[in-house]
């Protein structure tokens, strides 16, 4: 979009709201603005379950830098624990989302109950952080009524939540749970990578906060960004790619039993 073609979308905007009353300061959708730029980049997120040690510290960093009270069960990032044992039973759970690690050998089944593995009989056991997929072909997207879920040029999903009138829509539409309802702002919310932190070229909070560099953002589009060349040259995996969403979280060392 050149400039006499945005100076032109706003003159419309103005007329509509000179004749329309009740639309307020609703002048030009958020994804209207974004369109306007060219496409830089593709943005991805790598997880190496490898290297999660389920410490927490990307759960409290993605809390403090995007304003989620910590005390909330709620979360843009979680870290999921799973168990494996020899008879080949699965057990998962994320107790308030890692946000303070990992304490207990204990499999949280919620509802107050718990469960002790030994260790004998724990034939894996493995750390998966979860996030936002950032799908390329995103439902959440479709679904919004008002335009304030949408997609930036470079990929990443965004929710502007004074355009969000939380239907709750998008949170339903999400195949991967990876949305909520803002405790204080009671809006849509969920990961986009750190948006305000990554266009000055400062890394997402989880991915400066994490001790072993399981967490990692690229430029899919980019032949030298060390995140492409990494997914471009070894096996990795994206979470349930059958929904049709095309999600651009890839993991290294993707494990069958994760939901």
């Amino acid at each position: 979009m050149n400039r006499r073609d945005f100076i032109q979308l706003v003159a419309k905007g103005t007329a509509a709201l000179a004749l329309t009353k009740g639309i307020g300061e609703l002048l030009i959708r958020p994804a209207d603005i974004h369109a306007s730029s060219p496409k830089p980049a593709r943005l991805v997120f790598l997880v190496d379950t490898y290297k999660c040690i389920g410490c927490g510290f990307c759960v409290k960093a993605c809390k403090l830098e995007n304003e989620v009270p910590f005390a909330a069960n709620v979360s843009r990032t979680w870290v999921e624990r799973y168990v494996v044992t020899k008879d080949r039973d699965v057990f998962a759970d994320t107790p308030q989302e890692a946000r303070n690690g990992f304490t207990s050998g204990r499999i949280d089944l919620g509802r107050g109950k718990f469960k002790d593995i030994p260790k004998e009989n724990i034939a894996k056991a493995f750390f998966v952080p979860k996030l936002c997929n950032q799908c390329a072909k995103p439902s959440c997207v479709q679904v919004c009524p008002v335009g304030a879920t949408y997609q930036t040029p470079d990929g990443v999903v965004m929710v502007d939540k004074k355009w969000c009138i939380g239907c709750g829509y998008c949170i339903m539409a999400c195949p991967y749970g990876m949305r909520f309802f803002h405790p204080v702002t009671h809006s849509a919310d969920k990961c986009n990578f750190c948006y305000h932190r990554i266009t000055k070229n400062l890394p997402p909070a989880c991915v400066q906060a994490c001790p072993t560099g399981a967490r990692k953002i690229g430029n899919i589009l980019d032949p030298k960004d060390p995140v492409a060349n990494i997914i471009m040259t070894r096996t990795v995996a994206t979470h349930k790619p059958e929904y049709g969403t095309d999600p651009q979280i890839y993991f290294i060392g993707f494990s069958e039993e994760m939901r």
